[in-house]
């Protein structure tokens, strides 16, 4: 008897096959890597990571001796900064709050949307993203540092999320269910995980899944607080592109905490907010099939290579840059990051 990996193995072979006699560009599982964590790395060309990480700014928090985001040099030109507020080193390309911090970043967010200085604030979401510091405490006090979360991608902080894949085990193999995003939403009309959302200021990642799940997808509290199974961590390191919204460039560190929940083939998720436009159950032969042809959301791609080899699908007998993958899903992020939101 095949395993898993063998049997996928054919018919990844078999789609590629397909796609070269009819012309169709089908990215590889790396490839699916690339588009998401495309941030360079020191080991690849230590010179031109040097000079372009020497061309950022750092964002720091007061006593902090490690930098907590970048900000790239045009974010500075137009940010509207309070001299009162901020101490900013153009030399140094240092840049501090004062106390109380979190206030100072508000001001200066809500300053800067109220002149139109960056598209990504256009869509403001009432929603506060935690900066953490390197000790995972903030001092004098202000012990959690917040941050709008449209205004995180201008400062390059750690952002945190949840990403959940639901599947079934039917007698015809396993099949998972794969949302289309709303057409009006940032990477809209693309492919996401089943359920999937950042995580608030105070927020655990559970009860943040908890709730993206009774709002995408309309699964019931007890379902995903007895089935959903922590599964680790993703973390990534991207160049947000205009699919995002916002501008282009954008620096997106990012940390994401990964659950799987095997529901019975009775548990259909259904629509419930503006987020998604409908659910599939597919094969994984036909998500295999949509991920190399690029119609998942970029990030989304990662937490299915994951999936796929925690469930033995994708292996080292079946994919020649394994090792890679599985390093590059697991990058260390040269900021501070924690667990407690």
């Amino acid at each position: 008897m095949r395993s898993n990996g063998q049997h996928y193995t054919k018919i990844s072979e078999y789609l590629h096959i397909f796609a070269a006699k009819a012309g169709i560009i089908m990215k590889s599982n790396l490839d699916l890597v690339n588009d998401c964590d495309s941030f360079p790395y020191y080991d690849d060309d230590p010179q031109a990571y040097t000079e372009l990480v020497s061309s950022y700014y750092k964002l720091y928090t007061q006593r902090d001796s490690m930098p907590v985001g970048y900000v790239l040099p045009w974010v500075v030109k137009q940010m509207p900064w309070e001299s009162n507020l901020w101490d900013i080193d153009h030399d140094k390309k240092q840049i501090i709050p004062s106390f109380p911090q979190s206030k100072t970043i508000e001001v200066t967010l809500k300053r800067a949307q109220d002149n139109r200085a960056f598209k990504v604030l256009e869509k403001w979401r009432n929603e506060l993203y935690t900066v953490h510091r390197e000790d995972g405490l903030n001092p004098l006090g202000d012990r959690t540092i917040t941050m709008e979360r449209s205004g995180s991608p201008l400062f390059g902080i750690v952002t945190y999320g949840v990403h959940m894949t639901t599947y079934v085990n039917t007698q015809d193999g396993m099949k998972i269910w794969v949302p289309k995003r709303a057409k009006g939403k940032t990477y809209g009309g693309l492919l996401d995980n089943t359920v999937a959302g950042g995580i608030a200021t105070g927020e655990h990642p559970l009860d943040c899944i908890v709730r993206e799940g009774a709002e995408e997808a309309s699964f019931p509290e007890e379902l995903v607080r007895s089935a959903a199974k922590p599964c680790g961590t993703i973390s990534y390191f991207s160049f947000r592109d205009p699919r995002a919204g916002g501008e282009n460039g954008l620096l997106q560190p990012e940390v994401q905490f990964v659950y799987d929940m095997e529901v019975g083939e009775d548990v259909v998720p259904k629509p419930c907010d503006d987020e998604v436009e409908n659910f599939r159950l597919w094969t994984v032969a036909e998500v295999q099939k949509a991920l190399a042809e690029g119609q998942f959301k970029p990030n989304c791609a990662l937490y299915l290579l994951d999936f796929f080899i925690r469930h033995g699908i994708l292996t080292a007998q079946n994919e020649k840059n394994y090792i890679e993958i599985i390093s590059r899903l697991h990058r260390k992020l040269p900021f501070p990051t924690a667990t407690a939101m």
